[in-house]
């Protein structure tokens, strides 16, 4: 794929399209590719986190041993948490057909957000959103549980 399909396809990423063409191209340009084979394991829960993943083509089984299975496919950004904070993977990552990955490393995607502010501010307010509406459906449900 060249690098303008891979902006493409990262557009095509809700959380990712916050952070304009300008970001989106440098992801591009510095993150890699990777092909993995049906049965094959991107990553293991217990693991360092150090990347994000946006699935380019084929799908993975993300399960954590827990809740329901989830099948990412084209277009899914994997680990997105990983792309700004280190931690360990919550879920193993297990391809169901012959697929590749776009793999976006944390220090990539903190520089750049270091080189645009605007981007990262975007980006912060999304996820402020996105974790109020979580503890909203959280009290909600809570009350519904009790009574």
């Amino acid at each position: 794929m060249s690098i303008e399909d891979d902006v493409a396809l990262l557009e095509r990423v809700p959380t990712l399209r916050l952070l304009g063409s300008a970001s989106l191209r440098m992801l591009a340009i510095g993150s890699e590719q990777r092909i993995v084979g049906h049965g094959d394991v991107l990553f293991s829960a217990g693991e360092e986190a150090d990347a994000g993943f946006v699935v380019q083509r084929g799908a993975f089984r993300i399960e954590d041993g827990v809740s329901a299975e989830i099948v990412a496919g084209p277009g899914a950004l994997i680990g997105e948490l990983a792309l700004v904070v280190a931690m360990k993977r919550p879920s193993t990552a297990v391809a169901l057909d012959n697929s590749s990955v776009i793999r976006i490393p944390r220090s990539l995607f903190q520089r750049v957000l270091e080189s645009d502010p605007a981007a990262a501010r975007r980006l912060r307010d999304e996820f402020v959103t996105r974790t109020s509406q979580i503890a909203s459906d959280i009290l909600m449900a809570g009350g519904k549980l009790s009574t």
